[in-house]
């Protein structure tokens, strides 16, 4: 029988932007901070937890299981078992659907979900190296590229995904530069007024010359219609996406506690929110971009809405 889940606490580094602030700090240390966090804000002991699921794009170099290490960096008994999921930009959203779903199987009450990622971490390869080269040089990959940023079945750029939606939808470059200008103006708006202190957990970064303790996302900057209007298009010579209206390259993690709400009324817990329902949509990978069009038909379909 499905049973009602809810969430009851969550937190979230600071956001920080590409070769930025965060950009010495490993995504398990990101995901250890939240980990942390989240039980603390809402008063669970590691021990209580089923599991812990966070997602995580970018894992080369950074050792097995991020998940497992973050968890049990935490301080998360090494009896409560924990795993890494992929779903590339939708890793963290599934980490907490998967929660929730098996919450509602009836196979855990507590889930510690969410996701961690350091793009500015993410190191070069050297493909064909292992066995050597007999003459010639090798070529280094950028794997924030390659396994982050790159359409694998069309081999082009994430960028030029962007340019097909906005082609086949005719989605201006002015429209897309309104967008992103919106977008900046409400994110710095937000931080100035400090919607964003309570779920931000700061970070605290050692120096040669002492700490300093980020605490505020460092991406959102303040601009203008003009300038934006005057970037040189990013992915392709006759483009409309540019450095300005497209998403940016950031460092960060976040968590949430997943809850039944039998054990949240039994631990007196106050929910946040309760998840009313999930979905996920598949397009051809060319329009990734337009993938939550259908994901969200489909969720508010389960929801009984419109």
């Amino acid at each position: 029988m499905s049973r009602e889940v809810v969430l009851v606490g969550a937190c979230r580094t600071p956001i920080g932007t590409f070769g930025g602030a965060l950009k010495d700090q490993p995504a398990v240390e990101l995901g250890r901070i939240v980990m942390e966090e989240v039980l603390k804000r809402s008063g669970i002991a590691g021990e209580m937890l089923d599991e812990v699921i966070f997602g995580c794009v970018l894992q080369a170099a950074q050792g097995q299981n991020v998940c497992r290490q973050a968890a049990i960096h935490a301080g998360i008994p090494n009896e409560v078992p924990a795993f890494t999921l992929n779903k590339v930009c939708g890793s963290g959203l599934r980490a907490v659907s998967l929660a929730a779903q098996i919450i509602r199987a009836g196979d855990a009450d507590i889930i510690l979900a969410g996701g961690m990622e350091n793009m500015s971490y993410a190191p070069y390869a050297v493909e064909k190296a292992r066995y050597g080269y007999r003459m010639n040089n090798g070529t280094l990959v950028d794997c924030m590229i390659k396994d982050g940023l790159w359409e694998a079945f069309n081999d082009y750029h994430m960028g030029i995904t962007a340019e097909n939606v906005a082609a086949q939808w005719n989605i201006s470059r002015e429209d897309q530069d309104e967008f992103g200008f919106r977008s900046q103006e409400r994110a710095a708006e937000a931080i100035a007024s400090g919607r964003f202190k309570d779920e931000i957990v700061p970070v605290v970064i050692k120096g040669k010359k002492g700490d300093t303790v980020f605490d505020t996302d460092e991406h959102p900057r303040r601009t203008t219609l003009e300038k934006m209007a005057g970037l040189k298009p990013a992915f392709k010579k006759d483009g409309t996406v540019t450095a300005g209206n497209a998403s940016g390259i950031n460092d960060g993690a976040a968590a949430v506690l997943v809850v039944s709400k039998e054990k949240a009324d039994e631990l007196g817990l106050r929910p946040m929110a309760r998840v009313v329902s999930y979905a996920s949509g598949g397009v051809d990978p060319s329009i990734m971009g337009v993938g939550p069009i259908p994901a969200t038909k489909k969720a508010l379909a389960k929801a009984g809405l419109t």
